[in-house]
């Protein structure tokens, strides 16, 4: 599994998000966060700087987003939702999106379990929890 460092995540970020703001052409995965990055118009300032993304400390007792956070959430939820795994999130995420109306509302609905899921998960040092996942995401409905 490709595990990267939280500087690589941001070079990634900041490099497509700079690709993007040039026409240049964008790989696959770029494609997939400019579009979530687009989405994000709060975050564009930190991502047209490299150097200082990789420096910068967000902190959640600050009321800090962590915005490579974020976008690697709306990635893997993405992710999750094209090839439904865990299974019926696909389902999941076109009911909450047809009760919105908006993609980005439903994604920042789904976020919320996953990052339960995940906290939960680093706290006991175990995978995540799927059914647990599939639960809170039921409950969203």
């Amino acid at each position: 599994m490709y595990n990267p460092s939280k500087d690589q995540v941001r070079e990634f970020f900041c490099s497509a998000w700079q690709k993007h703001q040039q026409s240049g052409v964008l790989t696959p995965l770029e494609s997939i966060a400019t579009r979530w990055m687009v989405e994000h118009p709060e975050y564009h300032s930190i991502l047209e700087n490299v150097e200082e993304a990789k420096e910068k400390d967000f902190s959640v007792e600050n009321g800090q987003t962590n915005p490579f956070l974020h976008l690697s959430m709306h990635m893997s939820l993405s992710e999750q939702v094209q090839i439904d795994q865990p299974a019926g999130i696909r389902h999941i995420c076109q009911e909450l999106k047809m009760k919105s109306g908006d993609e980005h509302v439903a994604h920042h609905q789904m976020m919320e379990c996953l990052g339960k899921v995940l906290w939960e998960s680093s706290r006991n040092s175990s995978q995540p929890d799927m059914q647990l996942y599939l639960e809170l995401l039921h409950n969203l409905l």
